[in-house]
């Protein structure tokens, strides 16, 4: 019994001491240069607001935070097998859940190789089409995507971006069969467009309404709730007949599974406080990105809850890794 007694209070001395050393971790994290992990190109949506955010916790950590972009699923198979110390991070969209539906071989997983730290900005889109293709509404895109089943064809960043699945959402939602066409980035998609070589994206807002704006690209319908004020001509979804039709566009940091949590918990607090800042917000509005934080556990809820549902839409439409 004695001897018992003395094991258990050994096992609670370690417990204490192991819990003490990671909250002194915590509290001096970081010593070091953090990188944060793009896995889209430079100046995509995500790297911009990852940089952004980089600029003011490297400020506020007094260590470096830089931005590093590697496009693909090589980025961020990177990040789940980088050490759990806080020091490699990764900013990326919510086309992060379904990795494993579209890569058949990938062994890294979106819930068991990731720990959710906080979004930091939901991003509105808009529904855009080629100026010569001859609709004027959502409702005439429907009826002229289903008089030529397959012909026409949507763009997107690539596999898992945002607009990819925003406009997988369109085609289920909308019953059309309508192609994809991935390219490496943003600007690549508004020429084709612009050009006539694509046909439709469901666009981020702030990089669309001067094309917009210009004429050089027509918009159909905003998934904003209400009218975006500046392209107030341009109606909601619902407005447009399609009330169905719902996608979330956020965005949010990263860590691989295991980091400490008192370690996830700065950070996630240090993001709220950065989010906070006036300037980081002017930025936020400068790109139609709306500023988000949450808790860890209210974030992986989030990731859980689209990791099933985004899962779902995608095999119902025979998407995916074969």
């Amino acid at each position: 019994m004695r001897r018992s007694g003395a094991l258990l209070l050994c096992a609670v001395a370690l417990m204490a001491t192991a819990t003490g050393a990671i909250a002194q971790t915590a509290a001096n994290w970081p010593t070091q240069t953090v990188r944060i992990i793009n896995p889209f190109t430079a100046g995509s949506v995500s790297d911009i607001l990852g940089r952004a955010l980089a600029d003011k916790l490297s400020v506020m950590w007094k260590q470096s935070v830089v931005v590093e972009n590697r496009p693909g699923i090589a980025g961020t198979v990177s990040v789940a097998n980088s050490p759990a110390d806080g020091y490699t991070l990764m900013s990326t969209a919510n086309g992060h859940t379904i990795i494993n539906v579209l890569n058949k071989d990938l062994t890294v997983d979106p819930i068991k190789h990731f720990v959710g730290i906080s979004q930091i900005a939901t991003v509105p889109l808009v529904l855009i089409v080629a100026p010569n293709l001859p609709v004027k509404d959502v409702k005439e895109l429907i009826a002229h995507a289903k008089s030529k089943p397959g012909v026409l064809n949507f763009t997107s960043a690539g596999l898992a971006s945002s607009n990819y699945l925003a406009g997988e959402v369109l085609k289920q939602t909308a019953k059309i069969d309508i192609a994809h066409v991935p390219f490496k980035g943003t600007p690549e998609q508004f020429t084709s467009i612009m050009q006539g070589d694509s046909h439709l994206s469901v666009s981020f807002l702030g990089p669309a309404v001067p094309f917009i704006q210009s004429g050089k690209v027509k918009a159909l319908a905003v998934t904003t709730p209400k009218r975006y004020p500046a392209i107030a001509d341009v109606p909601t979804m619902a407005e447009a007949g399609l009330p169905e039709y719902q996608y979330d566009s956020w965005f949010g940091i990263f860590a691989p599974a295991g980091t400490p949590d008192a370690i996830v918990k700065k950070i996630n607090a240090d993001i709220a406080t950065v989010l906070g800042d006036p300037e980081i917000q002017a930025r936020w509005q400068k790109m139609s990105a709306i500023p988000v934080t949450n808790s860890p556990a209210e974030f992986n809820a989030i990731i859980r809850r689209d990791v099933e549902r985004y899962g779902q839409l995608l095999k119902a439409a025979g998407v995916g890794a074969k």
